[in-house]
């Protein structure tokens, strides 16, 4: 989902001119020193807390439903938030039907899953460039106006973005992205809970394990990503705001570095999950559309976006894919999945997106993917 919210970033192709990325043996050589002179974070453990609540796996790669557990019930226990969490991020994204969570109480969730799990103090919940308050959106029944939500609105998209994604003749496998990318302190968590659904058919939204992408790749194929940044980019947000004469918010998007207007931040393409230490296909997908790889020729990049996208899009077995109800809440790790909406209905569909930040993203070598971590290495 993603282009003022989580399901609009959605941009088209542009030739920018490349920041300065660094070359493949200045990349060895500081993840070399990071392994003699500091120390990553240990994975967490899942201490079972929420395991006498029904719940079952919707595939055997991603997605868990909890479908009688009610989000505020557990608010105020941390060790269980912890837990869910932890649970978030192995599973990749976690349902939860007919929620009675109230967008304060959202916000709060957001926040305490990043401090459970050990984000910095820096690190608060983001504030979209262009979703924010300033288009007037309310997210609650009161009226209340609220930068650190993203409102999903597709009466908003529709107005922004014309026919670009309703009706449109575009492949729809061009969506799959993780949140807010192009920011220098991205994403861990996101909480989406839909308000209004569709009264025709359709919204439905699905989920990719980065995990699995990361797994799909060969020996050789995995060394290569593992050495690899990309350059994630978002033109479309300055396009969209002078075409409509918009300001965008430039300062405090919920980190000291998540400032300007450039939309560009190079990550490295194969990330770990801090709390699961598992490594993750990351710099695939739309997030990279109108960016780049570094340090490889233009040819060379689209190639290697191409095929990341083709893991991505035409697996479905490390896919799983969401009806939504009203009410209906998902909570996912932007650093180890993508998800991408489907645009199949006519009517209004709205929901409000709480996403928290962590870190700069980084790489590990000493870190498993997910397949050797639950299998072991012959997997």
């Amino acid at each position: 989902m993603a282009p003022p919210s989580a399901d609009f970033e959605v941009s088209q192709p542009a030739s920018p001119t490349p920041t300065k990325a660094r070359t493949i043996p200045e990349i060895k050589k500081s993840v070399a020193g990071l392994t003699q002179s500091a120390s990553f974070p240990a994975p967490l453990g899942y201490s079972g807390s929420l395991d006498h609540y029904e719940s079952f796996d919707v595939t055997s790669v991603i997605g868990r439903e909890f479908p009688k557990l009610q989000l505020t019930d557990i608010l105020s226990d941390d060790a269980k938030v912890r837990d869910l969490a932890i649970l978030v991020s192995q599973r990749g994204v976690v349902f939860f039907r007919n929620q009675s969570i109230g967008i304060e109480d959202q916000k709060v969730l957001g926040q305490k899953f990043g401090e459970l799990t050990g984000k910095p103090a820096s690190s608060k919940l983001h504030k979209h460039a262009l979703s924010n308050s300033k288009r007037g959106i309310a997210v609650d029944e009161n009226g209340k106006l609220d930068d650190e939500v993203s409102v999903i609105s597709s009466e908003q998209a529709k107005k922004l973005y014309k026919d670009r994604f309703f009706g449109t003749k575009r492949l729809a496998s061009e969506g799959w992205h993780a949140d807010i990318t192009f920011e220098r302190t991205p994403s861990d968590y996101a909480i989406l809970k839909i308000i209004k659904t569709p009264e025709d058919v359709g919204g439905d939204t699905l989920w990719a394990s980065g995990y699995e992408a990361f797994d799909r790749l060969s020996p050789v194929w995995q060394r290569f990503a593992e050495g690899l940044t990309a350059t994630h980019y978002q033109p479309n947000f300055n396009k969209v705001a002078l075409e409509h004469k918009l300001e965008l918010l430039e300062e405090d998007r919920g980190a000291p570095k998540n400032t300007g207007i450039d939309f560009t931040a190079s990550h490295p393409v194969v990330r770990t999950n801090p709390v699961t230490g598992w490594k993750s296909l990351f710099g695939a997908g739309h997030q990279v559309h109108a960016g780049w790889i570094d340090n490889v020729t233009e040819t060379e990049s689209e190639v290697i976006k191409a095929y990341f996208l083709k893991l991505i899009a035409e697996n479905h077995d490390l896919q799983v894919r969401f009806k939504w109800n009203i009410n209906d809440l998902a909570i996912w790790d932007n650093r180890s999945v993508f998800h991408t909406a489907t645009y199949d209905y006519e009517d209004v569909r709205q929901g409000n997106r709480v996403v928290s930040l962590r870190e700069k993203p980084f790489y590990n070598p000493a870190s498993k993917s997910r397949r050797e971590a639950l299998f072991g290495a012959g997997h």
